[in-house]
């Protein structure tokens, strides 16, 4: 019996388990005692309480009567071989078939098979089975999908073949349906393919292993997510996977702890290159003749967690913050050639001959002008671009003289389709002592500001390259585009590791003698400005002698000079300590930094879905008149649409929901013709692609 404050709560005989166990919650519920009381008093643990806790709220009294392990005459569930087995035998497979398959005797399978209860569908009873009845299976496991399970809302077979490590990646296997949301993102499935990034990923990973979502679904997944403007894996938790699935030609998408396991499977260091770098090398060989220009700027994304990381510049915060940068090469039409992740936030005029570098393998023996803003302003770099083989071509930084409004002269150049008309100056320099030449441009705007351009080609019209350099604003364009839609701050991961040993960093000793220099200067200037203001105001017919004045102030002269000495010293005892050192010889915290692997992986992912939307835009132009400035908002809209899918034997039918206004879906209904004539397939099938607008009800 239980008695609390002297009043019998609970009973039970001796042996009854139920009663106990009822006692034992009851006490806790009630509030009367805390687990660890009651379990040690009832001599059991604590987690064999809330053990019972769990089965009162589920079952009742009845589930504290029950015994551990399971219940007697239930059976354990069929391992996943011989549910595999018992799916092809409802499949009509013949046995010595399911035996090869599953590499097992064919007396171990018809044993199995023959024991009432085995699988989990509860296959009705199969005729005998006739081992020379031939095979519908085909040999290669990836290709069971469509033979073996014809139901596209259920997977379960290819599943089971994937866990048993037969499958490497399941195939597409649409079902026709109506009014799929945001099923119009097939659209840049065409575009996506033109792009060779399945093919890249297949000649750099070849597998991520045996699995379900393999690597051409995961591949599609990302492409799809960046369309979708589903900016980081967390956000699939706002859509639900078996409409997602419906748009893959699968069951369900990958979910969000897919997705993380399979990023970290395809985040290998040198693969992650590999594969940016292959993705570059078909990009340029598609768009060889827009490689005459090339814009190279850094983007800054800025970290927000609790480690101690490198700093860089952020322009747009105008602060120097935890950050990781990445540098991107664009095409003279703002396009996304190449993106490199930076070991280390290395200045532009650090960073830059190692990207042109890459730049030159990539583009061959071709001419090219980088063209690039002020950050990458150094004399001495540009000696190091042109002896690489590259134009230069960037805005001049620092004091220069200005040049008289009349030796400017009137330009006017048709250049891109469009009349451009400039106030220009052209002229020659030198820098470096003379030892560099250049050609520098000047611009007279209406305000009458002068901006000065310093290039190296002297093969151009000053016009066309001026215009080019004020073009490298579609880089920056870009840079907006894609932190709006695409989400490009955002970091991947927070994950961190440790710097490399050998790298030179600056050498944190300088810091107090900078900051204290500093400061010296800073008195030292202030102090000099009231010596020069007394004397300013001192009559003049006082100044005939300085004996008086330096006596009036000889306190604050004296102040100068012993500034000016410590300064001295200050200078000395800094020259005397390194400007930098290795990383292993500094002490304290360690120097960390950002994993860059993932972080180069989705950016190429985002990378290729821009260019996708590119080469879409490239095909709306003719038929819509403002697809300069609305194109991409129409072609990302059109994604986010719905459509129809009408699955037949050959083809793949998408008919997409008519748009917000009839000239949007006349426009839209165009480049599916366009897309209708390339003819493509969806990746894994041999499904031809075609493409309609429905029409208006209206």
């Amino acid at each position: 019996m239980v008695c609390v404050a002297g009043l019998p709560m609970h009973h039970w005989a001796e042996g009854d388990a139920t009663g106990q166990a009822h006692a034992m919650v009851s006490l806790v519920q009630c509030g009367y005692a805390e687990q660890t009381e009651v379990a040690r008093a009832f001599g059991c643990s604590t987690r064999t309480l809330r053990r019972y806790e769990r089965q009162y709220e589920v079952h009742g009294m009845a589930g504290l009567g029950r015994s551990g392990g399971r219940p007697l005459g239930q059976r354990a569930a069929p391992s996943p071989w011989v549910q595999t087995a018992a799916l092809l035998q409802q499949q009509g497979v013949a046995l010595r078939t399911i035996a090869e398959r599953l590499k097992l005797s064919v007396g171990v399978v018809s044993e199995w098979l023959s024991r009432p209860g085995q699988g989990d569908t509860d296959p009705p009873a199969a005729p005998p089975f006739d081992e020379t009845t031939p095979a519908p299976i085909p040999k290669n496991p990836q290709e069971s999908s469509a033979g073996l399970w014809s139901d596209p809302s259920n997977r379960q077979l290819d599943r089971i073949f994937a866990r048993l490590g037969k499958l490497q990646d399941a195939d597409p296997l649409f079902a026709s349906a109506k009014h799929i949301s945001r099923a119009g993102v097939l659209l840049a499935v065409p575009a996506l393919l033109q792009s060779g990034i399945l093919t890249v990923a297949q000649e750099v990973y070849g597998s991520i292993g045996p699995a379900f979502y393999g690597l051409r679904t995961i591949m599609m997944t990302f492409l799809f997510m960046a369309l979708l403007r589903i900016k980081r894996p967390e956000g699939l938790k706002e859509h639900l996977p078996a409409e997602l699935g419906k748009i893959m030609g699968l069951d369900r998408a990958p979910e969000v702890k897919t997705v993380r396991r399979k990023l970290d499977r395809l985040s290998g260091t040198d693969q992650v290159k590999q594969f940016a770098q292959k993705l570059s090398e078909r990009r340029v060989a598609q768009r060889g003749s827009m490689m005459g220009f090339l814009y190279v700027d850094g983007h800054v994304r800025v970290y927000h967690g609790k480690r101690k990381l490198a700093k860089a510049y952020a322009t747009r915060m105008r602060l120097a913050l935890p950050a990781t940068t990445d540098y991107w090469v664009n095409d003279q039409d703002g396009d996304p050639v190449l993106v490199i992740t930076a070991e280390w936030n290395e200045a532009m005029t650090t960073i830059l001959p190692k990207v042109l570098e890459e730049v030159r393998r990539l583009v061959g023996e071709r001419r090219v002008t980088i063209v690039f803003d002020r950050g990458g302003w150094s004399p001495k770099l540009f000696v190091k671009i042109l002896a690489l083989g590259f134009d230069i071509l960037t805005y001049r930084k620092g004091s220069w003289a200005p040049i008289p409004e009349g030796e400017f002269n009137t330009c006017t150049q048709i250049l891109d389709e469009r009349e451009v008309s400039y106030r220009l100056n052209d002229r020659n320099i030198r820098l470096l002592k003379g030892k560099l030449r250049l050609r520098q441009i000047t611009r007279w705007t209406d305000t009458g500001h002068q901006t000065p351009i310093v290039t190296s080609r002297k093969d151009l019209s000053a016009l066309e390259l001026a215009y080019r350099m004020f073009e490298r604003w579609r880089q920056e364009n870009f840079f907006k585009y894609m932190r709006e839609e695409y989400l490009l701050d955002a970091l991947v991961d927070y994950d961190v590791e440790p710097e490399n040993p050998e790298r030179s960093v600056p050498n944190p000793e300088r810091r107090p003698m900078d900051h204290a220099l500093a400061q010296a200067r800073a008195q030292l200037k202030a102090y000099q400005v009231r010596y020069g203001q007394a004397l300013s105001e001192t009559p003049v017919k006082a100044r005939s002698t300085i004996r008086k004045f330096k006596k009036a102030h000889q306190a604050l002269e004296q102040r100068i000079q012993h500034l000016q000495k410590r300064i001295k010293t200050l200078q000395e005892k800094r020259q005397q300590i390194p400007r930098r050192v290795q990383v292993k010889a500094l002490t304290g915290e360690p120097v960390l930094r950002l994993v860059r692997e993932r972080q180069q992986l989705i950016s190429c992912i985002k990378m290729v879905a821009y260019q996708a939307e590119s080469d879409l835009l490239a095909l709306l132009r003719p038929y819509y008149a403002r697809a300069d400035q609305e194109g991409r908002t129409l072609i990302t809209t059109a994604f986010q649409s719905a459509a129809d899918l009408d699955v037949s034997k050959n083809e793949l039918r998408v008919t997409l929901a008519p748009l917000s206004s009839p000239h949007r879906s006349q426009a839209i209904g165009a480049l599916c013709q366009s897309l209708n004539a390339m003819n493509v397939c969806f990746p894994g099938t041999s499904l031809r692609m075609r493409f309609a607008v429905a029409p208006d009800p209206a």
